[in-house]
């Protein structure tokens, strides 16, 4: 996997893992299907979760006070 591929793949995981918490909605299980999110990546193009899922199994991992002050 290249180094751009694997960079959109993270932002994308990690805002769609964002959009996740901050929602009303439950958190999802292993083996739920991702709500189809689209946002754009580092060279500007959109990237769909979707696309992402079709090509292999997805983790989503979280780090919820990565950025903020301790």
């Amino acid at each position: 996997m290249s180094i751009a591929r694997a960079v959109s793949r993270t932002l994308v995981l990690s805002a769609l893992a964002v959009l996740v918490l901050a929602s009303a909605a439950a958190a999802l299980e292993v083996g739920q299907k991702v709500p189809d999110v689209s946002l754009i990546g580092p060279d500007g193009k959109p990237v769909k979760v979707m696309d992402l899922a079709a090509k292999g199994p997805l983790v989503i991992y979280t780090f919820i006070a990565a950025y903020t002050p301790t």
